[in-house]
């Protein structure tokens, strides 16, 4: 099960790092039409490629990719968390304007209102792609083991992860239904899968281009964070099949002024690979909504859900059938269910948009 558990975890943190390469482009590209729409009218026709900017955020992540340890994130996972606050904060900020202007959209609890050009199995579908989105927001769980890795032992792991997860996840559930709350009251059923791309919002411009380069700044770190594992068990891998190998073990000393580089080809010939081959796919299926709740679907009930009630189960040995195993199972089917679900709708959703664009001729 260990096998299938790693096979999952290690599949979710590659398919989230194309993840983020679509995101950042989306952002960057929302930066430029903001500017355009504030030159030239909202009217105005402005439509770009993603492909420059993945690109550009693909060999800017290989540089960033040479980043031997874990453990040497730290700042650049502050800088990216401190961003989140900054791009919630001006998303929230800008659909409480729109409702207090008394310019939102009419909305109910059930969501009855179908406009013309969403039928209600539209509508349905659109929930289940939403269920894989709100999944992805558990995505913290498939790197917290490599960030206890990186702990020092006292205080304990775990009560350190503790109080950690309790800070991260309260933190976390505010900003996004603020987020998600606002956005929904500001633009009911015309609210776009990201509120500072979708264009409800024209000005303040510059809020609007500040709030996606919180985005870019924090899908930056947000990358190496979710690649760096990856990176490691392969290496590792790579190391116990070949330990004698000077192309995978040696490090070639490089002097660039003041500072000195410690450069090893397979660490630089695979990471880079990796990047370039990420950035490829992310530029073939640049679809933000349905890709991202795909990704939340596949990880959600095996890694969120499934492991850690079974790994609860065999450590507090729990009676099978017993009043708390009987829940924990109900509790671990009924997600199940919701990842399933989760997955369908946003397959549909991908294979609707890959009829509908060219690949790699996707512009926004």
């Amino acid at each position: 099960m260990h096998v299938f558990c790693g096979s999952v975890l290690y599949g979710k943190l590659a398919g989230v790092t194309v993840g983020y390469t679509i995101t950042s482009s989306i952002s960057l590209v929302a930066i430029k039409k903001a500017i355009c729409f504030h030159k030239k009218g909202h009217a105005a026709y402005c439509k770009f490629s993603n492909n420059p900017y993945m690109i550009g955020f693909g060999i800017f992540q290989i540089l960033l990719s040479q980043i031997p340890n874990f453990h040497k994130l730290t700042w650049l996972s502050t800088i990216a968390a401190a961003t989140s606050f900054g791009y919630a904060f001006i998303g929230s900020g800008l659909s409480l304007a729109v409702v207090v202007s008394g310019k939102g959209e009419a909305t109910s609890i059930f969501g009855n209102k179908v406009g013309p050009d969403l039928s209600e199995a539209d509508k349905v579908w659109k929930v289940f792609s939403a269920l894989g989105n709100i999944a992805l927001a558990c995505s913290f769980a498939t790197v917290i083991y490599d960030i206890m890795d990186t702990l020092k032992s006292y205080p304990p792991e775990n009560k350190q992860m503790k109080k950690a997860n309790v800070l991260g996840i309260t933190a976390m559930t505010i900003l996004f239904l603020l987020c998600g709350g606002l956005g929904y009251a500001a633009f009911g059923h015309d609210t776009p899968g990201n509120i500072l791309t979708g264009f409800g919002f024209y000005e303040p411009f510059w809020l609007v281009a500040l709030g996606n380069v919180f985005i870019v700044i924090h899908m930056v770190g947000a990358y190496q964070v979710m690649a760096q594992p990856l990176f490691r068990v392969i290496e590792m891998g790579a190391n116990m099949a070949w330990p004698r190998s000077d192309f995978i073990n040696k490090g070639y000393p490089i002097k660039m002024g003041s500072l000195t580089f410690n450069i090893n080809l397979f660490r630089l010939i695979w990471r880079s690979m990796y990047v370039v081959v990420a950035t490829v796919i992310a530029m073939a299926m640049p679809f933000f909504n349905e890709f991202l709740a795909l990704l939340g679907a596949i990880g959600f009930w095996p890694l969120i859900v499934f492991f850690p009630v079974q790994m609860h189960i065999a450590q507090k040995q729990v009676k099978r059938l017993s009043l708390k195993w009987c829940c924990l199972q109900i509790l671990s089917f009924s997600c199940f269910l919701v990842t399933v679900s989760a997955a369908v709708g946003s397959i549909r959703g991908i294979s609707k948009n890959i009829k509908k664009y060219k690949l790699f001729m996707y512009k926004q």
